[in-house]
């Protein structure tokens, strides 16, 4: 691998933050090359622009809101049980949320769900915990967020969480929950951006937060360190797509934070597209570098490239899992 190949690659990990802290504050989304350009220590840019991005609230329907602004989307379901929260974002980011939160209501947070690891949706597991929040998870997150985990494409080595922050709850396939008048089905993909991804539907509201399996408006990242998967991604898409109806709101990890049946599919359609391309130069022979230069991307990167993961990396990643 070249050095420019290298960087190229751990760009990879600014893909969850900054582009989500930054827009917020500034009204769009970094371009990739603007956010490499300011990732001066990725993880560590990323948690310092953490720390001083707004929270923008979002609220859906019923009692079920959205906080945008700290790593991925968070959701919260509000009510006499206490605050409810789908992933804690990063944990530098405790003022803001907690202001957020605050102006949702006077309930006391009792739970948390992540959606899967990633530092993005797991860092705030610490201090969320700590107010309150009994934490539940599938059993491979509470396995990677318990040891030191490294992710080759952001470059980083993860520590584990302290106790207070691993998952207290896991299960493997399915967990059907009720809070808040309000029944919450966690199912697992198995595997999909990572091996430990679930989604978290509110059956009342007919809201699904589908975590990292869906980057709204962006090319996704996948984490082959933690067992994820191209062909994963869209099978965890398409069970996605034929459990909503037209009328679901569908939260994404990244991106626009309120999505639906019809943008999922087309990004369905766009990860597929792309792996069947990619595939293809990969039989033909075409080394990673004559696949990336021979653009397989091209016909989606005017609506997904322009993101934190751009069209070269996106490709890297479905080559490396055809």
């Amino acid at each position: 691998m070249t050095r420019n190949q290298h960087l190229l690659t751990r760009r990879g990990f600014c893909m969850c933050c900054i582009a989500s802290s930054a827009a917020a504050s500034m009204g769009g989304w970094l371009s990739p090359r603007d956010a490499y350009a300011e990732a001066r220590g990725l993880v560590t840019f990323i948690k310092d622009s953490a720390a001083s991005s707004p929270i923008v609230i979002h609220r859906l329907h019923g009692n079920v809101s959205v906080l945008e602004g700290s790593g991925g989307n968070v959701a919260v379901l509000t009510g006499s049980e206490g605050k409810v929260l789908i992933d804690a974002g990063i944990g530098v980011s405790q003022p803001q949320v907690s202001e957020a939160l605050s102006q949702l209501g006077p309930e006391p947070i009792t739970h948390l769900i992540n959606t899967h690891w990633h530092f993005d949706h797991a860092d705030g597991n610490t201090w969320l915990n700590a107010a309150g929040a009994k934490i539940t998870a599938h059993a491979n997150t509470l396995k990677y967020l318990s040891q030191v985990q490294r992710v080759e494409d952001w470059d980083y080595n993860f520590l584990p969480l302290a106790q207070g922050g691993l998952p207290s709850e896991v299960f493997e396939e399915a967990l059907d929950l009720k809070l808040n008048g309000t029944s919450l089905a966690l199912r697992h993909f198995a595997p999909a951006h990572t091996d430990g991804d679930i989604s978290v539907s509110f059956a009342e509201w007919d809201i699904v937060h589908v975590g990292d399996i869906f980057w709204n408006g962006a090319f996704p990242f996948i984490d082959y360190s933690t067992g994820g998967s191209i062909d994963g991604t869209i099978a965890a898409c398409e069970v996605s797509i034929a459990a909503a109806t037209e009328k679901t709101l569908i939260i994404p990890g990244h991106g626009r934070p309120v999505s639906n049946r019809s943008e999922l599919s087309d990004y369905r359609d766009m990860l597929v597209a792309v792996r069947e391309k990619v595939a293809t130069l990969k039989r033909q022979g075409r080394t990673r570098d004559e696949t990336v230069a021979a653009k397989p991307t091209a016909p989606f990167d005017a609506r997904w490239g322009n993101f934190v993961i751009d069209a070269g990396l996106f490709t890297r990643l479905v080559y490396e899992g055809v």
